[in-house]
C-alpha cells in the first residue's frame, strides 16, 4: 500500500524558556545565541527508558559535530519528584549528559513546539527554522544524515558558524559509589554493589562503607576479562548464581549491565568478567536483526519481533535493569526495562526467551504473553515462587505466577498488587486497590511473606501485605525521606529481635541500614494522588480526523513484502470518549466521533510502520519498524479543531 507523507510547514523556532539552565556554567542562553548552529532539541523525562536511550543514541553524533551542532535537552517532567531541580541536577549528573539543559517544569517549551511524546526530538537550522520533529527512540542514522546535508547546505550559504557552543562540564564528583543501583550480600558477608556512575561493581565490607575491591576498570565500555581491564556501562541488577549451577555456567554471579544491553557474569574467586548474553546492541522491537539465526534454526518470529528467541550471545537485548533466579522456571528471570518485558536465561540449555509482556508499554494483566508492562524495573522471588516485580513507568507492584509455584497455574500469569496506569501516582497507603507509588525501582520478600518496595521517587520504602480470601492487601510506609532509594536487602536480623534492611540510596551514593521491629507494621500516610500533568488539546465533538504522518528515513521506503506496512491502534480513556474509530486497522488516518456528553480525556494512539532499504541493488536490504506510543490529553469543546496530527519518523 502507500502513503503520502505531508512535510511540516517551514516555522520559526520558538523561544526557549524554562525555569533555570544546566550545563552552562549559570548562564541562560536565547535561541538567537544559538543561530549559526544545527540545534537538536531533546526532550526528555530522567524516569523514562526511552529517553535514556536517545540520550545514548545523541553521545556519538554530539561527539562528530560539536564544533556545529549544539543539543539542547528540554527536560519536561512526568513525575512530581523528576520536577524538583535538585533531582534533575542528579540525573544531569548521573546519566553524564554532556550539553546544556532547559529545565521546563511548567511544559512551557514542551507546549510551544507541541511535543506530544517522551521523547521528542526537534531540529532547528542555523537559521532558526524547525526543520524536522520526531518522537521516539531509533533515530540516530536520520539524523546523522540530516545534520551532514544541513551543514553542507548551510556550509554553501555562509550561515554556518563553527566553534565552540555553550556547554560548560560541571566540576566532578568524588566518593566510593556514585549513584548505586541494586547490592546483593555475598556468602561470606561482605556486599557487591552495581556503582553504576562508575561503570563498575563494588565490593563492600560487612559495614557497607569500606571498598575491599573494585570489579570494572570503571570506564564506560564492553570488555571481558581481568576486573582492572573489564569494562561496564551503567551496571544495575545483580544476581547470585544457585550453588548447583555455578560450575556448569562458569560464574558466581548475573549482572544486568543496562546500558550496554547485556548481561555479564562474574567469577568471584578472581573478579574475571564475560559476557553471558547480547550481542552490545540494542533490541530494536520489530527489528529483523534481533537475532544472528543460524541457518539450520527456526526462530518463529513475526514482524513484531515479539517471538525472538536464540543462542544467549546472539540475542539482542534492550536495557535489562535486574536479574533474578527462579527455582520453578530453572532459569534466570530478566526484566529487560527498555522493551517493557521479562525474559529467562536457561544456562543450561543455552537459550534465552521472552517470557512475558508484549512489548506494548501500559499496565495490563492476565496471561503472560498478553500481558503489558512499562520499564519492568526490580524483582524478586517469595517462597512461594511467586515473582514479585517493581514496574516504574506505571508506579506498580505486579508479579508474575509460573506453573510449580504455590499459584495453581497452567501456564504463566500477571496480576498487579499496587498500581493504576501509566499517568497515576502519588504516596498513598491503606487498601491496596486504592494505595499509590512513584516510580518504583526495587523490591524484596520479607521473612513473613509480605513485600518491601523501593519506592524511588517518593523517597520511601512501602510494604504491601497480601488481603485474605481475595481481599485487596494492604500498604503501609516503614521510611521516607530517602534519596531516590533504588533497592532492598533484607538481612538476617541479629537475634532474631527485629529486621535488618540495607537500602540503596542511590542519590545520597550510598548504602543505609534501617532496623526495625519485628512486628512492623509501618505508617498510614496519604500524601495525595497525582495525574501526571501535560498540556491539554482542545478538539471539536463529533466527527474527528487522526492523521499519523510517516516520513521513511533517507534512502528507505515502505516494506510491504509481508503484508501491510502500517498499522494504527485507537483507544480512549474514559472508553465512552469515543463512540466510534476504537480499535486496530491498517491506514495511518483514522475517522473519529468524539462523544459531546463527555468533557475530557486521553487519546491512546499508537503506530506502526515498516521501512526497507529502497535501493533494489540491495540484496539483504536493512528493515526497521518504527513504532509510536501518545496518550494525548484532550478537552472537547465546541469551535475546536477536528483534527489532530502526530508524527511518526523513520
Amino acid at each position: 500500500m502507500t502513503q503520502t507523507a505531508s512535510p511540516l510547514p517551514k516555522v520559526r523556532a520558538s523561544e526557549l524558556v524554562g525555569r533555570g539552565w544546566l550545563n552552562t556554567g549559570g548562564k541562560e542562553i536565547a535561541l538567537a545565541d544559538l543561530r549559526g548552529k544545527i540545534v537538536v532539541l531533546d526532550f526528555w523525562t530522567f524516569c523514562c527508558i526511552n529517553c535514556l536511550h536517545v540520550l545514548d543514541e545523541l553521545r556519538e553524533l554530539e561527539e562528530q559535530h560539536r564544533d556545529v551542532l549544539v543539543i539542547v535537552g528540554v527536560h519536561s517532567p512526568k513525575f512530581v519528584h523528576e520536577a524538583d531541580p535538585v533531582a534533575l541536577a542528579a540525573a544531569v549528573d548521573r546519566y553524564e549528559v554532556r550539553h546544556p539543559v532547559l529545565d521546563d517544569p511548567n511544559l512551557v517549551t514542551w507546549s510551544a513546539y507541541t511535543a506530544r511524546a517522551w521523547p521528542t526530538l526537534v531540529v532547528i537550522d542555523p537559521e532558526g527554522y524547525v526543520v524536522a520533529q520526531m518522537a521516539g527512540e531509533g533515530h540516530a542514522h536520520n539524523l546523522e544524515i540530516l545534520v551532514e546535508n544541513l551543514v553542507a547546505e548551510h556550509d554553501a550559504k555562509g550561515t554556518l558558524h563553527r566553534g565552540d557552543g555553550p556547554y560548560v562540564a560541571p566540576a566532578p564528583s568524588s566518593g566510593t559509589l556514585r549513584f548505586p543501583a541494586k547490592a546483593i550480600a555475598l556468602p561470606g558477608g561482605t556486599f557487591l554493589v552495581a556503582d553504576a556512575g562508575h561503570h563498575s561493581l563494588a565490593e563492600l565490607a560487612a559495614d557497607g562503607e569500606t571498598l575491599v575491591r573494585r570489579i570494572g576498570s570503571g570506564e564506560r565500555g564492553l570488555v571481558d576479562g581481568r576486573p582492572d581491564d573489564a569494562r561496564f556501562s551503567e551496571p544495575n541488577g545483580l544476581c547470585l548464581v544457585p550453588d548447583e549451577l555455578r560450575a556448569e555456567a562458569g560464574f558466581d554471579v548475573l549482572v544486568a549491565d543496562t546500558v550496554n544491553h547485556a548481561l555479564r557474569g562474574v567469577r568471584l574467586s578472581d573478579g574475571h568478567v564475560t559476557t553471558v548474553a547480547g550481542t552490545g546492541e540494542q533490541y530494536m522491537v520489530g527489528g529483523t536483526d534481533n537475532v544472528v539465526a543460524r541457518p539450520d534454526e527456526a526462530l518463529g518470529t513475526d514482524r513484531s519481533g515479539v517471538g525472538y528467541q536464540g543462542p544467549p550471545l546472539e540475542v539482542r537485548l534492550s536495557s535489562p535493569w535486574d536479574v533474578v533466579w527462579s527455582q520453578e522456571r530453572a532459569a534466570f528471570v530478566v526484566a529487560m526495562a527498555g522493551n517493557h518485558t521479562l525474559w529467562e536465561l536457561d544456562v543450561a540449555e543455552n537459550s534465552l526467551r521472552r517470557l512475558a509482556g508484549t512489548m506494548n508499554e501500559g499496565l495490563q494483566d492476565g496471561p503472560a504473553e498478553q500481558a503489558w508492562f512499562a520499564q519492568t524495573s526490580g524483582l524478586a522471588v517469595d517462597a512461594g515462587g511467586r515473582i514479585w516485580l517493581a514496574d516504574s513507568e506505571v508506579s506498580a507492584l505486579r508479579y508474575l505466577d509460573v506453573p510449580g509455584g504455590r499459584a495453581e497455574v497452567t501456564e504463566p500469569v500477571v496480576g498487579t498488587a499496587v498500581g493504576a496506569g501509566l499517568f497515576d501516582f502519588g504516596l498513598r497507603d491503606g487498601a491496596a486497590d486504592q494505595a499509590l507509588l512513584q516510580h518504583p525501582l526495587g523490591v524484596a520478600v520479607l521473612p513473613d511473606g509480605s513485600i518491601v518496595v523501593a519506592d524511588t521517587y517518593n523517597g520511601a520504602i512501602r510494604r504491601y501485605v497480601a488481603g485474605a480470601d481475595g481481599a485487596p492487601g494492604q500498604v503501609t510506609t516503614l521510611a521516607r525521606d530517602l534519596a531516590e532509594p533504588s533497592d532492598v536487602v533484607v538481612l538476617p536480623s541479629a537475634g532474631g529481635d527485629g529486621i535488618e534492611l540495607l537500602v540503596v540510596e542511590s542519590a545520597a551514593h550510598r548504602l543505609t541500614r534501617l532496623r526495625l521491629p519485628k512486628d512492623v507494621a509501618g505508617e498510614i500516610l496519604d500524601a495525595g494522588a497525582h495525574r501526571t500533568q501535560r498540556p491539554v488539546t482542545d478538539v471539536a465533538p463529533g466527527p474527528f480526523r487522526l492523521d499519523v504522518v510517516f516520513t521513511p528515513a533517507a534512502g528507505q521506503k515502505y516494506d510491504d513484502r509481508y503484508g501491510p506496512s502500517t498499522r494504527l491502534q485507537v483507544s480512549a480513556t474514559p472508553p465512552e470518549l469515543l463512540v466510534a474509530g476504537a480499535g486496530d486497522d491498517v491506514p495511518l488516518t483514522r475517522d473519529l466521533v468524539l462523544n459531546p456528553e463527555v468533557a475530557q480525556g486521553v487519546l491512546h494512539v499508537t503506530a506502526h510502520a515498516a521501512s526497507c532499504d529502497a535501493d533494489p541493488a540491495i540484496e539483504y536490504p536493512a528493515c526497521h519498524l518504527n513504532a509510536q506510543d501518545w496518550g494525548v490529553p484532550i478537552r472537547v469543546v465546541e469551535g475546536g479543531p477536528a483534527a489532530l496530527t502526530l508524527p511518526l519518523h523513520g
